[in-house]
């Protein structure tokens, strides 16, 4: 048995659960998150309990890896509807920034154009000053990937540091070639 799979997810107040034959909807005060589930995992909502419950048709190895997944993608859709998530990211660097404008994330970071990256439905991104990025939506999947595709943008590098990091990252510095003499 899968010690994450077999913990009841809790449900808060003002959080609604509609389990179908392969889609789990939920629905709280920021906004409703909908997945479809594997067969081999079964979900049941105890409303007095206020739980969720996830087990497992059988004994296979793939039932038992979705086990715990499972769970977790659930825990993470309950987390999502309620409280949120968020990403920092800031941007270091001499005339580097990044803007908001219109849907589109604008970075300059040391290339001949700017780079724009469209922000994704379900997302809000907002810069509160030009070198710091703030990402924030209910889908933790979509919030992490967002983040990861800006900072690909411009990976931060190891001898000056400069680059786009999440916020309180830490870029292992390398000596440069004058350290050899």
């Amino acid at each position: 048995m899968s010690r994450i799979g077999k913990k009841p997810v809790p449900v808060p107040a003002g959080v609604k659960v509609n389990i179908g034959a392969s889609r789990i909807a939920i629905e709280g005060p920021l906004g409703k998150l909908e997945w479809d589930h594997r067969p081999e995992i079964m979900y049941t909502y105890d409303e007095s309990a206020k739980e969720l419950k996830v087990a497992r048709n059988g004994d296979s190895r793939l039932a038992r890896a979705l086990h715990g997944l499972g769970r977790a993608m659930v825990n993470n859709m309950v987390t999502g509807v309620t409280k949120g998530y968020e990403k920092k990211l800031e941007i270091v660097g001499v005339g580097y920034l990044a803007a908001v404008q219109k849907g589109v994330l604008q970075l300059r970071v040391g290339f001949a154009n700017e780079v724009h990256l469209t922000i994704p439905q379900g997302l809000t991104v907002t810069c509160p000053d030009q070198t710091h990025i703030l990402i924030k939506g209910t889908d933790k999947q979509l919030v992490g990937q967002f983040a990861a595709d800006a900072r690909a943008v411009r990976n931060p590098e190891p001898y000056k540091g400069k680059g786009v990091r999440y916020e309180g990252e830490m870029v292992r510095r390398k000596a440069g070639k004058a350290v050899t003499k």
